[in-house]
């Protein structure tokens, strides 16, 4: 069975990704209400709540297969202040490799290193940032690639992020794991056009992942959706009005036709400020009914919270989306026990990393590599 450290936890949604199949040595997060969701739900054996830069390989048993890493993206994402890999909570990536370091001095580094972030990791900085990680793997005697994953492949969450996994350089590779160049989906025009402005060594050391495209997604917004949600109330029907009321013609078009359909629609709606006519900014609530969320977003990322619409012909109802629906929008199962406290659900949430996506890589990627390693050393 292989092992697996749990950097920058939250609430285990790697792990709960990563399955059964998996045994958790180590876990580690810096904020204690993450961690007692952690501790809810998997107990308190494994994890250290802690800034990651006290953590040393003595806390570390065994040698894991697998360092997992969903290292802070506020300095990284559109919607952070743009520090990079130098801000106060991204820049906890440094302190995690000096870890993984800290583990190959005594023979112990991971045999694949998995890191996960949002898309903006890609251009912040005109592509330094990237380049950044992608230089620290291989100066710590990793292989690297990357692929950007949208979660919406397997849950009705618009959501990509960037996933980066390195494999130590004496670790093979199934060649039916690589392709020779860039391919749909998963190596997007812009990880491409980072990839291009690397230096010419990172380039020639850089590995086109081969994953299969999952067979399209039967789940829909509609699916997860509560009818009668116990962590948010609906709307009065004043409020639904005045939402309603800052539509532009093109969204209060959508929510017409949504009562035309013949069935019960559902939408997500975030604020946004936007440029009137005059060009004066003006707050619009715009709604997309395409089956699928909009991504969840934390307060701290400078956006709001999502609102769902439900539309039955002339009813028109709203209001904030549930703390189950966020979790369900993550691939968590209903008996995922969430923070009682509605806020700290959706900080918990918002801040994960989708768990089907992480079952995707484990079974195409990670446990691949693993066994094609295991029957190598049978052999050796």
């Amino acid at each position: 069975m292989p092992e697996f450290y749990e950097f920058f936890a939250g609430g285990g949604m790697a792990r709960t990704g990563l399955g059964a199949g998996w045994t958790c040595r180590f876990a580690n997060d810096f904020d204690p209400k993450k961690g007692a969701a952690y501790r809810e739900n998997f107990g308190a054996g494994e994890l250290k709540v802690g800034d990651v830069a006290a953590v040393t390989p003595a806390d570390l048993p065994g040698v894991a297969d697998l360092a997992w890493a969903s290292f802070p993206c506020q300095d990284l994402s559109l919607a952070g202040v743009g520090a990079g890999l130098k801000g106060e909570r991204s820049g906890t990536f440094y302190p995690f490799w000096n870890v993984i370091r800290a583990l190959d001095a005594e023979d112990r580094a991971p045999a694949i290193v998995a890191l996960e972030n949002v898309c903006g990791a890609l251009t912040s900085h005109g592509g330094k940032d990237f380049e950044a990680i992608c230089r620290t793997y291989a100066d710590a005697g990793y292989q690297a690639g990357a692929l950007v994953i949208n979660a919406d492949l397997f849950l009705p969450q618009s959501r990509p992020r960037l996933f980066v996994i390195g494999v130590r350089a004496d670790v093979t590779v199934p060649p039916a794991l690589l392709a020779p160049g860039p391919l749909e989906p998963f190596h997007t025009k812009a990880l491409r056009k980072a990839v291009e402005r690397l230096p010419d060594d990172l380039q020639a050391g850089f590995l086109w992942w081969n994953l299969p495209v999952p067979k399209p997604r039967a789940l829909t917004l509609g699916d997860v959706v509560e009818d009668d949600p116990d962590s948010v109330d609906w709307h009065s029907a004043a409020k639904t009005r005045e939402l309603l009321a800052m539509m532009s013609p093109v969204n209060a078009a959508k929510v017409e036709a949504a009562k035309q359909a013949g069935r019960r629609m559902v939408g997500g709606i975030y604020r946004r400020t936007r440029l009137n006519h005059n060009g004066a900014k003006v707050q619009r609530a715009e709604v997309r009914f395409d089956d699928v969320s909009g991504c969840l977003r934390t307060p701290a990322g400078g956006s709001s919270r999502q609102v769902i619409m439900v539309v039955e012909g002339a009813r028109v109802r709203t209001r904030l989306i549930s703390a189950r629906e966020t979790a369900r929008l993550m691939g968590l199962a209903d008996d995922y026990r969430l923070p009682r406290n509605y806020n700290e659900a959706y900080h918990l949430t918002g801040d994960g990393v989708a768990v089907d996506v992480v079952r995707h890589l484990a079974r195409h990627l990670f446990e691949p590599i693993l066994s094609e390693a295991a029957a190598l050393a049978e052999v050796a």
